[in-house]
């Protein structure tokens, strides 16, 4: 069964979310549904907030209950947020199986691989279950080698020219 296009957009640089939401915006501005769920990002990052304004076209989703990104929480508190975003996974499934959107926006899930949250198999699962209708852009720093064969186009963002303080 052919699958529908796939982007990566990973690397060291920033604004990887940002290539991803322009995007988002592009395709929301004809008329495509658009979903954007997030991990590893934590509630608090409120910059993106104003996306609400863009609904029902473009919706955004965050599962994880915590203020702070994964990465800055406790042992702990990674297992607890752990179960939120092994919800955010079954929601991604979901929409992936009802087709909800024509464009399905994974900021960060390569990070869940770099964490060991989502092995390489559930990734390929993943890619695998694109309806052939619908654009699939997935975001994060790094993009193991063995995976990129799942994406039909791959952007890696990277600073060249460190920003001065």
């Amino acid at each position: 069964m052919e699958h529908g296009r796939i982007y990566a957009v990973y690397g060291s640089g920033n604004g990887k979310t940002s290539v991803a939401l322009g995007k988002a915006v592009k395709a929301a501005s004809i008329g495509k549904r658009v979903i954007m769920i997030q991990f590893l990002k934590g509630k608090a990052e409120l910059s993106l907030d104003f996306l609400k304004r863009l609904e029902p076209e473009m919706k955004l989703f965050r599962f994880e209950k915590k203020d702070m990104p994964y990465d800055q929480l406790s042992q702990q508190e990674k297992e607890e947020e752990c179960r939120n975003i092994h919800n955010s996974m079954n929601f991604s499934r979901k929409v992936l199986q009802t087709g909800e959107c024509e464009l399905l926006v994974l900021d960060e899930i390569l990070g869940l691989l770099d964490n060991g949250i989502l092995t390489a198999e559930e990734f390929q699962q993943l890619c695998r279950m694109v309806p052939p209708e619908m654009e699939l852009i997935l975001t994060g720093r790094k993009m193991p080698e063995g995976l990129l064969e799942y994406v039909d186009e791959a952007v890696e963002v990277r600073t060249c020219k460190p920003q001065k303080d």
